[in-house]
């Protein structure tokens, strides 16, 4: 199922992180709630990128495949601000060149959306899904 994520979701500040993604009203378990747009660029582009990003405390750089990548630092949209968490509420799957955000549950009116960012990139950021939280991604 897809749903138009206007609808459903909306940017807010984060206890976890700056800004974060929240749902407006339930989002069903194995929804398609919405894709991770950015430029696709060259995997060695995004060495450059991350570096930039990293710098400011975000990764935008979303690996497709072992060729490209999305920026959503250009071109990107809401789905940028979905917060990291190692307990998360959603998933991701490539389909073709598109990078879906999926509800892995049930997700409740007024939640905050996460995922497992699942980084393989140069650098790190310390993990803030929760307290105490030691991950570094």
């Amino acid at each position: 199922m897809l749903i138009r994520s206007a609808n459903v979701i909306e940017k807010r500040r984060s206890p976890i992180h700056g800004w974060g993604v929240f749902a407006t009203r339930l989002i069903n378990k194995n929804t398609r709630i919405i894709d991770y747009a950015g430029e696709m660029i060259a995997n060695g582009e995004r060495v450059r990128r991350e570096k930039k990003q990293l710098a400011k405390g975000h990764i935008w750089c979303f690996k497709i495949n072992r060729l490209y990548v999305r920026d959503a630092a250009v071109g990107g949209n809401i789905a940028r601000y979905i917060n990291h968490k190692c307990k998360p509420n959603c998933y991701t799957r490539v389909i073709g060149e598109t990078i879906w955000i999926i509800a892995a549950r049930n997700i409740r009116k007024g939640e905050e959306l996460s995922y497992d960012y699942s980084t393989d990139g140069e650098g790190s950021i310390h993990c803030t899904c929760t307290p105490g939280c030691t991950t570094i991604f």
